[in-house]
């Protein structure tokens, strides 16, 4: 909101700036523009202008970026949780650098569906079920698991059944309300409440708060598997539970050819096999509202 600070910025003086906004001012029939107590302030049209071109000079610039890191493989842009990407993605992915280092891989975060060409990705991770229009899906399998530290179990009620449970701290998942008492059912367990305990927004949130010895988490095996083979989480029940929703890749029917994205599913496959388990509980509705990560 500065003529002086743009001018400084792109090397150019003042006069240069206020001229090129005039000019544009006059083709556009419009004011973008206004002075209030010696103020610069932009127009409502303006503001609109203005959010529209920041995204083109946005793209403009994330091209440029992606041209000067181009290997020989080219770049794929990937949207992700945070949750997904931290704990799974990112510390398996210097496996891909490695077999495919002719590939960029670059990673920004989104938590509810969107369209994907028109932000300029290629492909995203989505946790839920077919719920993601226009789009192939992939899951990646998994499943849930009933999880807390080794920490958290010392010196309490043992659990041996799933409603052993009832003596515990449930940990709840703010937008998936119903998820314990989807698995409860699926578990043939009653007389437990299963809207009692802490509430998080985000898998991320009750996976850290498991790690945190609070209590017993529901979450995508995905997410914990690495804490389950070190040995920071337990599995007392061992009850993998597959619902309606999972992990999957998803990508637009367009890039179901594109040579880059086929080698970074072919991975993906090899890294998700091993931890698929057939879950031990039936198939039952985990879905509740809200696609979170």
């Amino acid at each position: 909101m500065s003529f002086t600070k743009a001018a400084e910025e792109l090397h150019v003086t003042q006069s240069a700036v206020s001229r090129q906004v005039a000019q544009t001012e006059e083709y556009l029939g419009l004011l973008l523009f206004q002075r209030v107590r010696k103020r610069l302030v932009l127009t409502e049209a303006g503001q609109q202008y203005a959010g529209a071109v920041r995204k083109a000079l946005e793209q403009m610039q994330a091209a440029t970026v992606a041209l000067r890191g181009h290997k020989g493989g080219g770049t794929l842009n990937i949207a992700t949780g945070a949750a997904f990407a931290t704990r799974w993605l990112i510390p398996r992915l210097a496996r891909f650098n490695q077999s495919r280092p002719d590939i960029v891989v670059t990673l920004s975060t989104r938590d509810i569906p969107f369209d994907l060409e028109r932000e300029g990705f290629d492909a995203a991770f989505h946790f839920g079920s077919s719920d993601w229009p226009g789009v192939v899906a992939e899951p990646l399998g998994g499943g849930v698991s009933v999880v807390c530290s080794p920490e958290y179990l010392a010196g309490r009620h043992p659990v041996r059944t799933a409603g052993d449970l009832r003596h515990h701290v449930l940990l709840q998942h703010t937008r998936r309300p119903d998820q314990w008492r989807h698995w409860f059912e699926a578990a043939g367990v009653t007389g437990v409440d299963p809207w009692v305990g802490p509430r998080f927004e985000h898998y991320y949130m009750v996976t850290q708060a498991v790690l945190a010895h609070l209590g017993f988490g529901l979450v995508p095996t995905l997410l914990v598997q690495d804490d389950l083979v070190s040995g920071r989480l337990v599995d007392p029940l061992n009850l993998h539970f597959a619902g309606t929703d999972t992990y999957c890749l998803v990508y637009p029917p367009a890039k179901k050819n594109d040579a880059r994205l086929e080698q970074f599913r072919r991975w993906l496959r090899s890294e998700a096999a091993p931890e698929r388990a057939e879950p031990k509980l039936g198939r039952n509705h985990t879905r509740s509202s809200g696609a979170t990560r």
